[in-house]
């Protein structure tokens, strides 16, 4: 029998912490039409002649605050993933990395599980909240590597997964330890934002982004980003046992001047400490591994935003990375998946 392909994505990441090998990644990035949804001519003179050669030597500084002897955190721990789910499903599997952008790419990946002889092939893509720019991008890039093959592979993708009981234990068993530290605690859901207009585009209600549309998740919102950014911080705040109060969502990453979804966790932060938090406790559940965003974004430049509006104690939870846990659930995932659709 041949063996089953399964191919774990996340957004990726460049070479290394310099403005050179930033600006080429930045291009790649953020030339993609569902990240950047303007028409073709804006978006390529906006990236390639104002964002990438201007923002590139500030995102390299940026970089190398947070890199690692080994490289990249997200592709280290992605990489480090990777194989321990290896190792949890056997012989009859056989697991590739491929990054969106960036190396490892989506080609390397699907070329080395068509090279073992996988004919079907369960694709992962690591966020566990659904976006276009995210997941949907992932997917479309995919299915544009496979239709170039004379012998299209039989591709899965695994659905996305905001409170899956496993996934939700993953970020919680993080989170935990850190509470209870001192009163007056405030949990912080940081996820990553989106513009408005892409979660209108997306909206098959007319109802997002209207006063209670994230209160719940249900077949008619299932797809609409922010809704599973709520479910998602719901399921922690109930396995967490927080009390009303004690929590709350946010997101960051704003670029441009554009309405994005709010509120911003920026925002949220100044507000907080306004009010006298002193011990703030952050976690980044739209983030499976540790990147630039959680490590750089939150875990120093939002600390400094803190501490400067008069803020206490401040604490990153840490994302799952490759903990054994995790990788567990992984494994899991895709086994119970296509246990359900062979």
């Amino acid at each position: 029998m041949p063996p089953i392909g399964l191919l774990l994505s996340n957004l990726g990441s460049p070479q290394a912490p310099t403005a050179a090998a930033v600006r080429p990644y930045l291009r790649q990035f953020l030339t993609d039409r569902r990240v950047i949804d303007i028409p073709w001519l804006w978006r390529q003179l906006l990236v390639r002649g104002i964002i990438a050669p201007f923002r590139a030597p500030r995102s390299a500084r940026a970089y190398a605050k947070v890199w690692t002897p080994q490289g990249s955190p997200l592709v280290v721990h992605s990489r480090a993933l990777a194989a321990k789910v290896s190792d949890h499903l056997g012989a009859d599997w056989k697991v590739a990395l491929g990054m969106r952008y960036g190396q490892p790419s989506l080609e390397s990946a699907l070329g080395a599980l068509l090279g073992a002889g996988c004919r079907q092939i369960l694709v992962v893509p690591l966020y566990p909240q659904y976006a276009s720019a995210t997941t949907g991008s992932t997917v479309e890039e995919l299915w544009r590597l496979a239709g170039r093959l004379e012998n299209i592979p039989d591709l899965r993708i695994l659905p996305p997964f905001p409170d899956h009981p496993g996934f939700i234990q993953a970020q919680a068993d993080r989170i935990a330890p850190l509470l209870g530290r001192a009163s007056g605690e405030q949990v912080l859901f940081s996820f990553h934002g989106l513009p408005e207009r892409q979660i209108h585009k997306a909206d098959a209600t007319g109802k997002c982004l209207t006063n209670g549309c994230c209160a719940t998740l249900g077949e008619s919102n299932r797809l609409c980003y922010k809704a599973q950014c709520h479910a998602t911080a719901r399921a922690l705040a109930a396995r967490l046992q927080l009390p009303e109060g004690a929590w709350t969502v946010s997101f960051q990453s704003r670029l441009g001047r554009i309405p994005w979804i709010g509120p911003s966790t920026e925002s949220s932060v100044r507000d907080l400490a306004a009010r006298g938090c002193r011990n703030l406790v952050v976690a980044t559940p739209a983030f499976v591994a540790d990147c630039l965003e959680t490590l750089e974004e939150v875990g120093i430049g939002l600390r400094e935003t803190f501490a400067a509006a008069g803020g206490g104690s401040f604490t990153l939870a840490p994302c799952p990375n490759s903990g054994d846990d995790w990788a567990m659930v992984v494994a899991q995932m895709a086994t119970s998946y296509l246990g359900r659709h062979t």
